[in-house]
């Protein structure tokens, strides 16, 4: 039955809390499935309080429980251990507050949740989120390295170690945060969405050394392996041993079996690299002296094929020039005059060829062989003799 209030007829605490107490009281008693988050228990007192967690969500419950119920559960309970609480919801009228009165806790066994990440793996891998070509490669030398882990916890120190001994300039942006326990998925996704919003952060690293199942179970857990495979920026794994495989290894893009291995996934290795260099620069050097001495061999080869080629040519020109010469003595007036021939020609170098050309007493110049005459014409005439 509904109560009706109004402005000027109001419910007092006490009929409302009455009202809710019976309201809950109806519920009745039920299992719930959580993670403690903490146990409050005081010397000389038999009732001990526990804080339940979602195991999914940020969500959580107070718990009233008797220290005889608590002290029978084997193995004995304890914070951050998954456990089903059977109990009836009820509320505290004196201060407003809802609560669990427990009657039994149980704690889940490693077979349970083995069973509950199977089912989340089965989910998760039907959607794709594993699929290999979901995976991007790692940039060879990033800008800067997020790093999740535990605060100054040895998997912190191990990746800051190393990935610096590696690349010395290397820069990092860390979130040290819980790994372990009940607000450890939602810590290391804040931290994940915060490392997301730097722009510089080219690949994130989540680490955390070994442990049981319970301990790594956060990183099989849905929301975080959601978070994982939704990241802008690539994610390198490194929870745990070799042996150890948490769901967040299948969605990220690359499983490091250690925080070490992760150093040595995320930079190169200066030493190496300046070696690589060195070997690539003498190769180069080499390919480069060879390709001078061929280049300085064929000019050679040019040069005395190209020698050789002028002196041939050379040498027909000598031969032409000797053949020429010999026919320009043949056929020169030089010849003519050594076989006892002489051209005649007059004072202004007319060459005579008839008596008519010239007039008795004109003075005439005779070259013959070995050089000149001078003469004068004493008679003229095709049937008379020209003296000098």
């Amino acid at each position: 039955m509904a109560l009706e209030t109004s402005p000027d007829a109001p419910a007092p605490v006490r009929v409302v809390s009455m009202l809710l107490d019976d309201w809950i009281g109806r519920l009745g008693a039920i299992w719930i499935d959580g993670q403690i988050a903490q146990i409050s228990r005081r010397p000389g007192m038999r009732t001990a309080w526990i804080t339940l967690r979602d195991v999914e969500a940020d969500l959580s419950l107070s718990v009233v429980v008797d220290t005889t119920i608590i002290d029978v559960v084997t193995p004995p309970i304890a914070e951050g251990q998954r456990v089903i609480v059977y109990g009836r919801p009820e509320f505290y009228t004196g201060r407003g507050q809802l609560q669990i009165r427990a009657r039994e806790i149980r704690p889940v066994g490693r077979g349970a949740l083995l069973e509950e990440i199977e089912r989340v793996r089965a989910l998760l891998q039907a959607e794709g989120l594993f699929a290999a070509e979901r995976k991007r490669p790692l940039p060879f030398l990033p800008r800067r390295v997020g790093l999740i882990s535990g605060r100054a916890s040895a998997a912190l120190s191990d990746v800051l170690v190393n990935t610096r001994g590696r690349w010395p300039g290397v820069a990092f942006e860390v979130r040290e945060v819980a790994v372990q326990g009940t607000s450890a998925v939602t810590a290391v996704v804040d931290a994940l969405a915060a490392l997301n919003a730097v722009p510089e952060v080219d690949v994130i690293v989540i680490a955390r050394g070994g442990g049981s199942v319970e301990d790594l179970l956060p990183f099989s857990n849905e929301r975080l392996v959601r978070a994982v495979a939704a990241s802008r920026a690539p994610v390198v794994s490194a929870i745990g041993h070799e042996q150890d495989v948490p769901l967040v290894d299948l969605a990220a893009d690359l499983r490091a079996s250690t925080p070490t291995d992760a150093a040595k996934r995320i930079v190169p290795d200066v030493v190496e690299e300046m070696r690589l260099v060195e070997s690539l620069q003498g190769r180069a050097r080499r390919i480069i002296r060879r390709a001078l001495d061929t280049e300085f061999d064929r000019v050679i080869d040019r040069r005395e094929r190209g020698r050789a080629a002028i002196l041939r040519r050379v040498e027909r020109g000598r031969t032409d020039i000797e053949h020429l010469s010999a026919r320009l003595r043949v056929l020169s007036p030089a010849a003519t005059l050594g076989r006892g021939y002489a051209v005649v020609r007059t004072a202004d170098g007319r060459v005579v060829r008839s008596p008519a050309d010239v007039a008795i007493g004109d003075p005439l110049d005779v070259r013959i062989a070995d050089g000149r005459l001078g003469a004068t014409v004493s008679a003229s005439g095709s049937d008379r003799k020209e003296g000098a």
